[in-house]
């Protein structure tokens, strides 16, 4: 990592910016992904809907949904 540095030291302090913009780029592109498992809180949280509809129901209810209620 010395080399970089070095190259980027010889750099305007324009130019520098520059190679700092594109690092936050690369960074926020290629970044590192939410490693965290996710934490399911919210599992069970309508259980007492159950009696009222079936999978079945909510499936029909998301189709109509993503067609515009036509």
């Amino acid at each position: 990592m010395g080399k970089v540095e070095e190259l980027i030291k010889e750099l305007s302090p324009e130019l520098q910016r520059e190679v700092e913009d594109f690092v936050a780029f690369l960074l926020e592109k290629h970044g590192k992904k939410n490693s965290r498992a996710p934490s399911l809180e919210w599992a069970g949280a309508i259980q007492d809907l159950k009696e009222h509809y079936t999978s079945v129901n909510l499936q029909h209810k998301i189709a109509e949904w993503r067609i515009g209620g036509q």
